[in-house]
């Protein structure tokens, strides 16, 4: 069936499934440089330009939109749209108008939100959302003080407040935390310093019902995960499993120097677990992966190899009575 079918399918199926109970899948998405083609004034974005190095232009760019609704519409297959995505790596609003507006997934009125932070690239965290089922009542970009600190501007953590079809309110945060790359002592702090923001802001909602999801550029045995987001005191929980043995049996998000790990992650506070069925999990379809069965890139370096992202999405079922 085509691609335009299936999501036609997908929208009458959720139509008709309203006074049902809701199975949802939510989760996040590196969609690796989303980027359109055009520079943004004080950023450095020149790479993906069309006379740059990279070559990125008008087909490239559709191409990779069209990559990006066919990952949601696979996600789509069994419980209709994802009523929660965080995406990572988004330049600007126009990218992500393109995408709900101008591709394939204009059939799924995806509504979105997106921040507008200090990154030197110009990259940016989002969130598509059905507005069907979720009314925003409340979004901001939560600043880090990197540049205060004397570390690289990052970006902002995108905070959501709003209200389920059931009245129940919901609070999101979609974060992409500072690159291990460059000086890894400095990148180290920097993504130090955004844990502790994100820790402030969820000690602040510990009663509520909350959501974090996106790139911590982290493996769970990290030092931000064991000295600061999953101590005994705080009110996150991951939905990624923190056994070691089932860790290093699992695939993950990211593949690096040969090896899967997972960069990505999903946390919850307790409230939010009355609505949660299991663990994450990395979300992947054949056509998503090389034939080594790794992500398959968009680029590799500056050589453009026509795929998807070189991460998995992590996603979640949420059911919801």
């Amino acid at each position: 069936m085509r691609l335009r079918g299936i999501l036609s399918l997908i929208c009458m199926l959720l139509v008709l499934s309203l006074t049902a109970e809701r199975r949802f899948l939510c989760g996040c998405y590196n969609v690796e440089n989303l980027f359109d083609t055009i520079h943004d004034e004080g950023k450095n974005d020149y790479e993906f330009l069309p006379d740059a190095s990279r070559q990125w232009n008008t087909y490239r760019y559709w191409r990779k939109l069209h990559h990006i609704a066919k990952v949601i519409a696979a996600m789509s297959e069994d419980y209709g749209p994802p009523l929660f995505l965080g995406l990572c790596e988004v330049e600007n609003d126009s990218c992500l108008r393109d995408l709900t507006r101008r591709s394939e997934l204009r059939q799924m009125d995806y509504d979105y939100l997106i921040t507008e932070g200090p990154d030197a690239r110009g990259v940016e965290t989002a969130l598509l959302y059905q507005s069907l089922f979720f009314r925003v009542v409340e979004h901001r970009g939560v600043r880090i003080p990197s540049v205060e600190h004397g570390y690289r501007p990052t970006r902002d953590i995108l905070y959501v407040k709003g209200v389920l079809y059931t009245g129940d309110t919901l609070h999101l945060a979609v974060v992409h935390f500072p690159s291990r790359a460059r000086s890894s002592s400095s990148s180290a702090a920097n993504r130090m310093l955004a844990a502790n923001t994100l820790r402030h802001l969820a000690d602040s909602l510990r009663n509520e019902a909350f959501l974090v999801m996106g790139d911590f550029n982290a493996e769970p045995s990290d030092v931000i995960f064991r000295s600061v987001l999953l101590t005994s005191d705080s009110p996150l929980i991951s939905l990624v499993t923190q056994n070691k043995k089932r860790l290093r049996k699992a695939e993950g998000t990211y593949v690096f120097r040969g090896q899967w790990g997972y960069l990505d992650h999903i946390l919850i506070t307790a409230p939010m677990r009355k609505w949660i069925s299991g663990e994450a999990f990395p979300f992947k379809r054949p056509f998503m992966l090389t034939e080594k069965g790794t992500p398959y890139r968009t680029y590799s370096g500056p050589a453009y190899r026509r795929g998807y992202s070189d991460h998995l999405p992590i996603v979640v079922d949420m059911v919801i009575p």
